[in-house]
């Protein structure tokens, strides 16, 4: 079997911690999807279903987990 090895680490007491800002660009780009469903959703629901679904899934997952407002 194999053997894990954990090498702790201390923490650095003296690291100052990042000023989080936000950036209007990302919100702006959360609030542009959001649009953009709304639009696709008073036009025509039924044809524009998975227009909405695939916005919808974009904004839930890969849009929050790759972008982020402190960069």
């Amino acid at each position: 079997m194999a053997k894990v090895f954990t090498i702790t680490v201390p923490p650095d007491l003296g690291r100052k911690k990042r000023e989080r800002t936000t950036d209007p660009r990302y919100v702006d780009g959360q609030r542009l999807l959001v649009e953009a469903m709304k639009y696709l959703a008073q036009s025509d629901p039924v044809t524009n279903r998975g227009a909405i679904e695939l916005l919808s899934e974009h904004v839930r997952t890969r849009f929050r987990m790759s972008d982020s407002p402190l960069s």
